[in-house]
């Protein structure tokens, strides 16, 4: 009686440790973040307002890693009142805005498929059976009842969403649909993995969410990372997940003035990084490394398009890194400081000034003597001129001296060590 006792004892407590651990879906597997993107607000007046009203929202995601199973999260983290969601649904993709056929999966959220999502909170899908190939791309499809501003988005896609009325979530094409280089009411896909399964979270700005790259053609940095992981035997189960936004700074939201031509982008350039960081990073399932490339926007927007009340010292920045670091460490996470590239007479005014190249070059020096990262990631020195080190290599230059373009990307990816990862 005693030995069968402790016999059922054992049992309830792997049933709990199976079914309560974070991730955990049973069998030793685990959920990975394979893609994301990090949410913001919609941009103000006198930027133009998104609204759909009974439409469809086809959405193409690149993914990382691969895995068995998935879910889906939507999020409503910037609405104003509850998200009505009419139908949501998944596909393999097929090009455009087609669909692989036999793939189409419908999503279930808490056992629905018809929704609301409160104001401020995010939706995690039930789990979804589907093979999902690593470096693949997903349609993923909810249909708006309503009316419904777009307030939850990520402006800067470089990937189009196609939009088409009515309630086409199961429709095999959308021929004729608009399209649009921005994600919506979106922030991520998570799949099986198993337990040598983690994820790589890049934290950063505009670099890193991959302006000034070709659309379609998921070139930013971090997808060129995936790629290197993947082409590694032992490094295939790592997800690689963009949590970058345009804009974004260390230390201060999103923040412009009028009259500089940056007018209502404030909300777009979201919240500042030590804002987002536990949801954007510390969040992300089976997360177990980040890569900060942060700071170049607190140096060159106040002397540019923001209040010259928020320009920043290098003490300032440091601040900041220890922050992340602080918190990172707490949960867990190897964090890896990246130094900001190279930015010299960048066609944005006011952007570059020798000050602000005093900062930059004085913050990569902390980034890479303090040794408070757990590595150093040296971006600055895979794209600079070495003839002109506060210029960018023209091969590596999207034109306008701040934005690396794809062989740009492609060389930062290079500059990465891949045994961080292992």
């Amino acid at each position: 009686m005693r030995r069968l006792l402790t016999l059922l004892i054992a049992a309830l407590v792997t049933t709990a440790t199976l079914t309560g651990s974070a991730g955990a879906t049973g069998g030793g597997q685990t959920w990975i973040a394979t893609w994301g993107t990090a949410v913001h607000g919609a941009a103000a007046p006198p930027q133009p307002a998104t609204t759909f009203d009974n439409q469809t929202l086809r959405q193409v995601v690149h993914v990382s890693t691969g895995g068995a199973a998935l879910r889906v999260r939507l999020s409503n983290e910037y609405g104003a009142g509850r998200l009505s969601i009419g139908a949501a649904r998944v596909a393999r993709s097929a090009g455009g805005s087609a669909i692989v056929p036999g793939t189409d999966r419908p999503l279930t959220f808490g056992g629905r498929t018809a929704f609301e999502i409160p104001r401020g909170a995010p939706a995690l899908s039930d789990p979804v059976r589907l093979g999902v190939p690593a470096r693949s791309d997903l349609v993923i499809s909810i249909f708006l009842p309503r009316e419904t501003p777009a307030a939850t988005q990520h402006s800067a896609a470089f990937q189009r969403t196609f939009v088409a009325a009515g309630d086409a979530t199961r429709a095999a094409n959308l021929p004729g649909a608009q399209e649009s280089t921005s994600w919506y009411f979106l922030s991520g896909v998570s799949v099986t993995g198993n337990a040598r399964a983690g994820a790589v979270v890049t934290f950063g700005d505009s670099i890193t969410d991959g302006a000034v790259t070709t659309v379609d053609a998921n070139h930013r940095w971090p997808d060129f990372l995936a790629r290197r992981l993947q082409a590694d035997r032992g490094l295939r189960d790592v997800g690689v997940v963009n949590k970058g936004i345009g804009g974004n700074r260390l230390l201060y939201d999103g923040n412009t003035l009028p009259g500089t031509g940056f007018d209502g982008l404030g909300p777009i350039f979201g919240d500042s990084a030590l804002s987002r960081f536990d949801r954007d990073v510390a969040a992300q399932a089976g997360a177990r490394h980040v890569i900060v490339l942060l700071g170049i926007n607190d140096i060159g927007q106040p002397t540019s398009f923001s209040p010259p009340s928020e320009a920043v010292s290098v003490d300032d920045l440091s601040y900041g890194y220890r922050e992340l670091i602080a918190r990172a460490h707490e949960r867990g996470l190897k964090i890896y400081g990246a130094t900001m590239t190279p930015f010299q007479d960048t066609t944005i005014a006011g952007y570059y000034t020798p000050a602000n190249e005093a900062k930059r070059q004085a913050a990569n020096a902390w980034i890479r003597t303090s040794g408070e990262y757990d590595a150093v990631i040296d971006f600055d020195r895979a794209v600079r001129d070495p003839a002109q080190p506060g210029r960018m290599l023209p091969a590596y230059d999207s034109g306008d001296h701040l934005h690396p373009n794809d062989a740009g990307m492609a060389a930062m990816a290079d500059a990465i060590p891949l045994r961080l990862f292992r």
